[in-house]
């Protein structure tokens, strides 16, 4: 025990201030993955795409700075620690891409909503974590390791550490200067410095991520037992969260359980600020099924990839890991397709 109060509950502290953080953004910044591939692809504007790119560049800033300092081991965290499998990045974000556009929200997006009574999140959400713990540790458990049975990388899976390998700079300079470039990139646009708000909000997100690095590490190196030093994720998580809440009698809270808590929090939170919540439900059965399927699929595809649009689109790209560029782009083109497919369905039956 640390202060005379459990680990557990410190670390699930730490991932509730985060989610808070999160569940903010979403309602009062309007940030959202779907929504932001959406708004460049059939309204061609980047601004919400632009601002993933600041939460991105702000998480790799703080992230780097952490390791320089010495305060985050990234031997210990997950996304550099195991061996990395392209093929299982690029599968499981196509999965939870075209999920993601079926269902109309990723995880993070189903969390947000449901902070703000849209009860068809409720189900997203469920179904969801229960498909991600049915792969993660049920019945496609054994075929998901017998395709890609976990391993220990040799050498951290970051593009920093490879750079600095091959180059002889250091992986701290490199990751720096890697988000000091994607933060004036990102930055480069008129529109979005015409809405400092948006700015504000990416920079909270990227808080949020770096914020779980940090509190998650101090807690490994000053506790006595095993804490994961861990970052925001929505896929595993939702199902842990769900697995607490019936059992929590024989288990311990985790940073997951309060990220997840978290973000619902600060969605409803924000919801009463903008005056937007309400209780909502779905009235038409075929979108409850799409919803459902879409749901189940991003689950899947969220383990596969070792992250969602969070673990793996700001998380392990706050790291610079192998898989988060890859993971991210192959979700893009996942809900690419999706929503190609029902913007053309809908076009068809009107």
């Amino acid at each position: 025990m640390i202060s005379g109060i459990d680990e557990s509950v410190l670390v699930a502290l730490v991932g509730l201030f985060g989610g808070v953080l999160l569940g903010l953004a979403a309602r009062l910044g309007r940030f959202c993955t779907l929504g932001a591939i959406e708004d460049f692809l059939y309204q061609g504007s980047s601004l919400r795409l632009r601002m993933w790119g600041i939460a991105i560049a702000s998480a790799i800033i703080g992230s780097f700075a952490l390791i320089g300092a010495g305060w985050l081991p990234v031997e210990k965290t997950l996304y550099l620690s195991q061996g990395w499998y392209p093929v299982a990045s690029v599968a499981g974000g196509l999965l939870f891409g075209y999920g993601m556009a079926l269902a109309g929200n990723c995880g993070f997006g189903a969390l947000a909503r449901l902070g703000g009574g849209d009860l068809r999140a409720f189900v997203i959400v469920v179904v969801m974590g229960f498909s991600a713990y049915v792969t993660l540790s049920g019945p496609l458990a054994s075929l998901r390791v017998w395709l890609f049975p976990p391993a220990e990388a040799a050498a951290p899976q970051s593009v920093a550490y490879l750079l600095g390998a091959a180059s002889g700079l250091s992986p701290v300079v490199i990751g720096l200067a890697t988000g000091a470039f994607l933060m004036i990139g990102a930055l480069a646009s008129r529109p979005l410095l015409a809405k400092p708000a948006a700015v504000f909000w990416s920079l909270v997100v990227g808080l949020a991520v770096v914020s779980g690095w940090a509190g998650s590490a101090w807690l490994a190196n000053a506790s006595f037992d095993a804490v994961p030093v861990s970052s925001h994720s929505f896929s595993a998580p939702i199902g842990e969260t769900m697995l607490y809440a019936m059992t929590s009698s024989g288990n311990a809270l985790s940073f997951g359980v309060g990220s997840v808590t978290g973000v619902c929090f600060g969605a409803f939170i924000g919801s009463l600020i903008k005056g937007h919540f309400r209780w909502e439900a779905c009235e038409d059965p075929r979108e409850l099924r799409r919803q459902i399927f879409g749901a189940g699929l991003m689950g899947v595809g969220a383990v596969l990839a070792v992250g969602c649009t969070v673990g793996q689109g700001i998380s392990a790209f706050s790291l610079l890991a192998f898989s988060a560029p890859v993971t991210f782009l192959a979700i893009v083109a996942g809900a690419a397709i999706g929503l190609r497919q029902l913007i053309e369905g809908f076009a068809a039956v009107h």
